[in-house]
């Protein structure tokens, strides 16, 4: 056998080329670099986007008391609220889209609701495609879902539901510039709402659907569907569906925020409710309930309680409310009401559109929604009606004539057989409603 024999210097420039070229290789070697990835490696200098990761495992997580440090709820699970769940001053709660929450059942101070205090945040943005949906532990919707199968339009008082609290101009009573949220104990401190900052942001709330709702949180007080006490406008509210709760779909507690695309299907009590001068503008909104739910009113609309923040109106504008049964009524305007309300329509056969007018014990004109329309004050415009009906402020009327002359110049003011608002229901086919073919 001929045997080759390499100088010194040839072996030397062998070894440094194959050297060099392993480092080159080396430089050059791809992979995942990811070290949280399950093909992480820890050899690779570049990242060919390779990486792989642990998918999420599905599982139920239970909350109870106060958050005192932002969280994300993620949509790989359903969270229980067990009891009230409070997210406080200074605190974030961000609620990833086609996240399901469930209320325990409870009454009063068991009762659960998910309550967003003053100086709390809640970012909640979901999507048509996947919303966020608040609803009772009975319902037996589960993971990428839109709807469960066993409860229905009248089910509700199931658990209590959802309040945000914000620091924007409230008339609350006697002077005060903040109030307390019902049935919430004033010690507990997570209650209070109002104050100066009319621009407040306590979040995002869009393509959220919240369901069944209504226990009691304290004697005489239901929890609304979507409580809104003293929320600024710097808040996002859009895309709402409140579906059979026993109270209050959504109530206004002041405040300036703006909202769009509200639909209240199936109340018990009132679709949308404003209290304590609430002076932002609902755009796009629906009303639908029927029989056998206590229903009141699809309106019922209240000005300023106190002294303080006495100026502001609201807007409600491109609405319906409807009736599909004999119970409840269109709405009720009372107690000061202030505001404009535009390209409405109210489709409760015969039933009238209802204002309060107040007198003195002499039967004088005292201030009230009645005389409001009178002075433009309250307006509306472009709406269609049965016809209104002007009612006295008082268990046992006894201004009859007084009233009779409201009624006629309340009537010399609104024109009943306007237009009207034109209102797409498919707007909220993405919801329960939409899903349970109820629009």
């Amino acid at each position: 056998m001929k045997r080759i024999y390499l100088s010194t210097a040839k072996v030397m420039a062998v070894m440094m080329s194959l050297g060099f070229a392993l480092s080159i290789s080396s430089c050059k070697k791809e992979g995942c670099t990811d070290e949280t990835a399950t093909n992480f490696d820890d050899k690779a200098k570049e990242d060919d986007g390779s990486c792989e990761y642990p998918v999420a495992q599905e599982g139920e997580v239970t909350k109870t008391g106060s958050l005192t440090a932002d969280e994300t709820w993620t949509s790989n699970n359903i969270y229980f609220l067990d009891g009230k769940v409070v997210v406080t001053d200074g605190v974030t709660l961000t609620i990833e889209k086609g996240t399901i929450i469930k209320g325990m059942q409870g009454q009063e101070a068991a009762a659960s609701a998910l309550i967003v205090a003053k100086g709390g945040m809640i970012m909640a943005e979901g999507t048509a495609d996947e919303p966020i949906i608040f609803t009772s532990e009975l319902d037996n919707i589960t993971y990428g879902e839109k709807r469960g199968t066993n409860l229905t339009k009248t089910d509700n008082e199931k658990w209590g539901g959802v309040a945000i609290l914000g620091d924007a101009p409230s008339s609350t009573e006697n002077g005060d510039t903040e109030g307390n949220l019902e049935g919430v104990p004033a010690e507990e401190g997570y209650g209070v709402y109002g104050g100066s900052n009319a621009a407040d942001n306590s979040g995002v709330l869009k393509y959220v659907s919240i369901r069944h709702g209504g226990i009691s949180i304290g004697e005489g007080n239901e929890l609304n569907g979507l409580t809104l006490a003293g929320v600024g406008s710097g808040t996002t509210i859009d895309n709402i569906e409140i579906y059979a709760t026993l109270d209050d779909g959504v109530e206004f507690f002041g405040g300036t925020v703006n909202a769009s695309n509200i639909l209240v299907y199936y109340q018990g009590d009132d679709g949308i409710d404003i209290d304590q001068n609430y002076s932002g503008t609902v755009n796009g909104f629906a009303v639908i309930h029927g029989d056998g739910i206590g229903t009141d009113e699809g309106l019922e609309i209240d000005g300023p309680e106190g002294s303080t923040y006495t100026d502001g109106r609201f807007t409600l504008t491109n609405g319906l409310c409807r009736n599909e049964g004999s119970e409840g009524s269109a709405a009720d305007f009372k107690s000061k009401a202030q505001g404009t309300v535009r390209n409405v329509t109210f489709e409760y056969g015969s039933k009238e559109v209802k204002l309060r007018a107040s007198f003195d014990e002499n039967c004088g004109t005292k201030d009230d929604a009645a005389s409001y329309v009178v002075d433009d004050v309250l307006v509306f415009d472009n709406c269609s009606m049965s016809a209104i009906e002007v009612y006295e402020n008082a268990e046992d009327p006894t201004c009859v004539t007084e009233t009779a002359a409201a009624q006629t110049a309340a009537e010399g003011k609104i024109t009943v057989s306007g237009a009207g608002g034109s209102v797409d229901l498919s707007t909220w086919s993405w919801g329960a409603a939409g899903n349970n073919d109820e629009l």
